[in-house]
């Protein structure tokens, strides 16, 4: 992966060099608020969901982490010497590389390294300011909606898997509200709902 994502030839070897690449299996948690964080994940093949999780275990769904992409949460992390605060679920079976936290600042003399890892902050940053948009601006069927079809696109298919609960954890909300939005939303055909599924109509 390291020779497609990266150009540079010295940063690709140092990557294949030090690297460690790792599978994840489907619903396995690579990284849970709390730990230490000691190397810096890039998506290699699968997907990563992203969430923020309080100290009673309540979650927010923030973002997906796609094949040549990393977490900002974990770099920061990184370079500030602070625990992770953020949960990071494999959304399928999912390989990534492993980088030490020790080579991430080191590796800012490539440039290549510094656009990639400044990029990351940039688009996390606009992917986080939507999300409080959502929260904020937006009643709960708008942010129900954007739930579904970020899903939707992690799994490439119309159709999720997952139960009414872990959406509401994912949301911070009550599963009698996803119930009543999703059966609403069944009703003007933008889903349908079945046995721990939902598939969009649009």
């Amino acid at each position: 992966m390291s020779d497609t994502i990266f150009k540079d030839p010295q940063l690709a070897a140092e990557i294949k060099h030090y690297g460690r690449v790792k599978t994840i299996e489907k619903d396995t948690v690579l990284i849970s608020p709390g730990d230490v964080i000691n190397f810096v994940p890039i998506v290699r093949q699968g997907i990563l969901r992203i969430v923020r999780q309080d100290n009673e275990g309540r979650e927010i769904f923030l973002y997906h982490l796609y094949p040549g992409q990393t977490c900002a949460m974990a770099i920061n992390c990184c370079q500030s010497h602070k625990k992770s605060f953020i949960k990071a679920i494999a959304e399928d079976d999912t390989v990534i590389i492993q980088i030490p936290v020790n080579l991430v600042d080191g590796w800012f003399k490539y440039p290549e390294w510094k656009t990639f890892v400044n990029s990351t902050y940039s688009t996390r940053f606009a992917e986080l300011m939507d999300v409080i948009d959502l929260i904020a601006f937006q009643n709960m069927d708008a942010q129900l909606l954007h739930y579904l079809k970020e899903r939707a696109k992690a799994a490439n298919s119309k159709a999720i898997y997952i139960t009414q609960q872990q959406i509401a954890d994912e949301l911070h909300t009550h599963r009698e509200a996803i119930g009543r939005l999703l059966r609403t939303m069944e009703q003007k055909k933008m889903l349908r709902l079945g046995r721990n599924t939902i598939e969009l109509l649009y």
